[in-house]
């Protein structure tokens, strides 16, 4: 009977954590005046997501900049829109400046899911991003780029690219 237990607790184990959301990626960049923060993570179940970003201008824990778990910071409530996805929590801080520098926090949670909330940091410096037409056009989908490459020697052959 004890090792029927052992083997069942051993299986619960690896089932929580094989549903467990887990942050893939946290990417900044610059759309006009916006700051854009890309927060992706895996999504294994259609459980409610919640979430946060913080900007943190210290060491101290940070001020909530907007999300659905605590309520923003009135400075900056008016300024931020988020989007979501299936896998992307999508922040865009309007009117961006030199001011809204510092390392900017996403934590997500999925409700029921067996791990506590996870988060990922970025430090944003405004003269250090880039626009974000590139970075989403590489991370989103590279696959045409891997074709493109490939195919070059190809297109030198029948002289389609010039040397």
């Amino acid at each position: 009977m004890l090792r029927i237990t052992i083997g069942l607790a051993l299986l619960l184990a690896v089932v929580q954590v094989s549903h467990c959301q887990r942050i893939k990626r946290l990417t900044a960049c610059l759309t006009d005046q916006a700051l854009r923060i890309d927060c992706a993570y895996e999504r294994k179940t259609s459980n409610p997501l919640s979430y946060e970003f913080r900007l943190s201008k210290d060491t101290g824990e940070g001020t909530v900049i907007a999300g659905n778990v605590k309520v923003a910071s009135a400075v900056y409530k008016s300024r931020t829109n988020i989007t979501t996805t299936d896998s992307l929590v999508c922040l865009y801080l309007n009117g961006f400046t030199t001011s809204d520098e510092g390392v900017y926090t996403c934590k997500l949670k999925i409700t029921n899911d067996y791990e506590d909330m996870q988060s990922r940091n970025i430090s944003v410096v405004k003269a250090h991003l880039a626009r974000c037409a590139g970075i989403s056009l590489f991370v989103q989908n590279t696959s045409w780029l891997l074709l493109l490459l490939l195919s070059l020697p190809l297109l030198q052959a029948v002289d389609f690219v010039s040397r």
